[in-house]
């Protein structure tokens, strides 16, 4: 009869930690989509600058690679889905999914290697590993976009053309990746004891 209570009991913590997990997911995705969507500074290059980042970030850290990517993934592709940003949508959720699986995978080792989960250094080294995939991640997606969009089929000339056009548009990706550490050092200290709370 004990035993019935108790796998009861541990049951009824799993999914309690399932739901808390899941809702936690979602408010991330919600604020990654705010902090891409509502603040943006236009670029040159018809794309724009925004604090998303780091939630991004934050998100892998705080959720782990698997609801931390999937947070990061879908509150951004909803920015640029809602924006108008079509041809960017899938290329936004995978590359930002990767991001957070990347911030959230050196941030765990650096955490594991030093054993103290308040220092701040291992998620600005998360951070900046993840934001340096998404410069050059973006960079690969919109030189492919461009070949195949000029209607000229891909040639020496085209791709060449493709890669000083998408060029154009790193130094505005680099500015989002340092504003996105910035933010993610800066929320983590005050973040992690809520976050730390709404699981225990």
């Amino acid at each position: 009869m004990v035993t019935h209570i108790d796998s009861g009991k541990a049951q009824t913590e799993v999914s309690s930690s399932k739901l808390r997990l899941a809702v936690t997911s979602a408010l991330f995705a919600a604020l990654t989509f705010v902090g891409t969507f509502i603040i943006k500074v236009p670029t040159v290059t018809n794309g724009y600058i925004h604090p998303g980042d780091g939630f991004v970030i934050l998100s892998g850290v705080f959720l782990g690679p698997l609801w931390g990517g999937l947070a990061a993934g879908f509150g951004s592709m909803l920015s640029d889905l809602i924006g108008g940003y079509i041809t960017y949508v899938p290329a936004t959720f995978i590359i930002k999914a990767l991001v957070a699986v990347i911030a959230a995978g050196i941030t765990a080792l650096i955490q594991k290697l030093i054993q103290n989960k308040k220092n701040v250094v291992p998620v600005i080294a998360g951070g900046v590993i993840g934001e340096i995939f998404m410069v050059v991640g973006y960079f690969v997606f919109e030189t492919f976009l461009a070949v195949f969009t000029t209607g000229n089929g891909f040639t020496a000339t085209s791709f060449n053309s493709a890669l000083a056009a998408s060029a154009a548009g790193i130094p505005a990706n680099i500015i989002q990746g340092v504003f996105g550490i910035i933010i993610s050092a800066v929320l983590y200290p005050i973040l992690r004891p809520l976050v730390n709370k709404a699981f225990n």
